[in-house]
């Protein structure tokens, strides 16, 4: 018989939705979504990109779902009070779920539900905090007291990479209740088996003045100081390489400085945020991607997985949490120290000596994304759901 599994999420989005019908195909377990932001089904207005996000690919398909209703007076994701449902624990109770999962414990109705489901059943947490951003100090001290307190409302945590797992202990799960489930994008929707992505992405280079020779490196995300964009431009402007191009994909508040900064330069291209149905091909713009995260907040970066799962080479900073997993030094890319100039010019020197060279990069950088897989985090939660784990 299955085991009933209940996820509390706060809304929909493009990472998990293929996850969690993927999940509903499995033999030993039977899942149901919570999901806690409700204003987020009609609409979801993203202030860091400036504007209201419609999904173009499905993100409520293939899977059991329900919104337990949101009566928050600031209804959103942006403080503890903006999400609260009082209806959640008991949807969750009549459901019959016999495990909870939570996805992020800073809301209201997370917190709770955390708290009223322990010792009841088996909760379960995931997130991908880390310590990248940790100070000294006080304040240190305080906040490891206040998670500990936070995470003692769970049984076991999923991590999904070594400074995920590293924050986990620092804050009071034991080894032995952590288990891999690794950060992950769907795959294969960023393959390109049939070659047809390539073949757009050239004539998208071609309409954008990059030649078939030149390297092309890509920004994607918002335009957000924790992204750090402006060290890249920095960074394209001391290597005045005519044929080397930077392309920044999004939208976001520091636009209008980054093509003052730019200057007009015809080796600097700006596109405006792509939907999901067209960022795989947007990936197959470039040969390398770059995310020279300062943070703070740069959880794990997982434009990385995408953009290796099309096979390009990657520039990553030290900031970010993905980098000591998915970065291979001299193989698939480079780790460059957070906001270092000087560094992240003569790392995108190495990397850009051939498209070649870049190319052969990228290989091993599908070859590593392969195993960061849906199927591999389908595989941890039914081996922990239905095992033997719980004391």
């Amino acid at each position: 018989m299955k085991k009933k599994l209940a996820i509390i999420s706060s809304h929909p989005i493009q990472y998990n939705a293929p996850l969690f019908a993927m999940l509903s195909r499995s033999e030993l377990l039977e899942i149901k979504v919570f999901y806690t932001w409700s204003q987020s089904r009609e609409t979801l207005f993203d202030k860091d990109f400036g504007k209201i996000i419609q999904w173009d690919i499905p993100l409520l398909d293939g899977y059991e779902y329900a919104f337990a209703e949101n009566v928050s007076k600031i209804p959103g994701p942006g403080s503890f009070r903006g999400i609260v449902c009082p209806a959640l624990n008991s949807m969750i109770t009549d459901w019959g779920a016999e495990a909870l999962l939570v996805y992020g414990w800073a809301y209201h109705a997370h917190y709770h539900a955390m708290k009223y489901f322990k010792g009841k059943i088996p909760v379960w947490f995931r997130g991908d905090s880390t310590l990248l951003d940790e100070t000294g100090g006080i304040k240190k001290t305080l906040r490891r007291v206040f998670l500990r307190f936070i995470y003692r409302k769970a049984d076991y945590a999923f991590f999904v990479g070594e400074n995920n797992r590293q924050y986990y202990l620092k804050h009071g799960f034991r080894v032995n209740h952590l288990f891999f489930a690794p950060h992950a994008i769907d795959n294969q929707r960023f393959g390109n088996q049939t070659g047809e992505k390539q073949r757009d992405a050239e004539k998208w280079r071609e309409e954008l003045g990059i030649g078939p020779d030149d390297i092309a490196v890509l920004f994607v995300g918002k335009f957000e100081p924790k992204k750090n964009p402006l060290l890249l431009i920095q960074a394209g402007l001391i290597l005045n390489n005519p044929a080397v191009h930077f392309i920044f994909v999004g939208n976001g508040m520091l636009e209008n400085q980054m093509k003052t900064m730019a200057g007009g330069n015809n080796n600097f291209h700006f596109l405006p945020f792509q939907n999901q149905s067209r960022m795989p091909v947007t990936y197959y713009l470039s040969d390398i991607l770059a995310l020279p995260s300062q943070g703070p907040g740069e959880t794990w970066g997982l434009v990385v997985n995408e953009a290796m799962s099309c096979g390009k080479a990657v520039l990553v900073s030290d900031k970010s949490g993905c980098a000591i997993d998915l970065v291979n030094p001299g193989e698939n890319g480079y780790i460059m120290a957070s906001g270092n100039i000087d560094e992240c010019v003569e790392l995108l020197k190495k990397m850009t000596i051939s498209r070649e060279l870049a190319k052969k990069m990228g290989q091993v950088s599908r070859q590593r994304i392969a195993s960061w897989s849906f199927e591999e985090i389908c595989k941890s939660y039914e081996a922990n759901f239905t095992g033997e784990n719980q004391e």
